[in-house]
């Protein structure tokens, strides 16, 4: 597994307040993150996967880490986790090539997703802030 991104966010409020809103991905969630779609089976845990238009996305949470992982595909996996700042929770967001073999092309299918990134993450610190009635905002590398 290669990491091909990460970005960084202060949102002005308790981790425990932020992940609480982070972790709700199930479709229909407070989350940023809640995908789209339907739960495959019946599956009413912390891992599921869903699927919407033909693709399956499998969503993994961690409450205890405060981190939710999503994996579609043959190559994407992004992990967006909660830690503790000075200003009250910093939100990461990591994108990960965790291809096996062919790994070459996907720096051609990554580039569409990559460079998205910035602009969903920031949309998503946006909402989490909006939520939760604070000041959020992306941190600049």
């Amino acid at each position: 597994m290669t990491e091909l991104l990460a970005l960084h966010a202060v949102v002005e409020a308790p981790p425990e307040r932020v992940a609480e809103v982070l972790l709700d991905v199930r479709p229909g969630g407070l989350s940023p993150l809640a995908t789209g779609g339907e739960v495959a089976g019946t599956d009413q845990g912390d891992s599921f996967e869903v699927v919407k238009d033909g693709s399956r996305m499998t969503v993994t949470v961690d409450r205890v880490r405060r981190e939710v992982a999503l994996q579609g595909e043959w190559w994407y996996r992004g992990v967006t986790s909660v830690e503790p700042d000075a200003r009250g929770s910093r939100v990461v967001h990591r994108v990960f090539n965790v291809a096996e073999g062919n790994g070459w092309a996907v720096r051609f299918v990554s580039r569409g997703p990559l460079n998205a990134a910035p602009r969903t993450f920031a949309d998503a610190v946006r909402r989490i802030g909006e939520t939760l009635g604070v000041a959020a905002w992306v941190l600049e590398d």
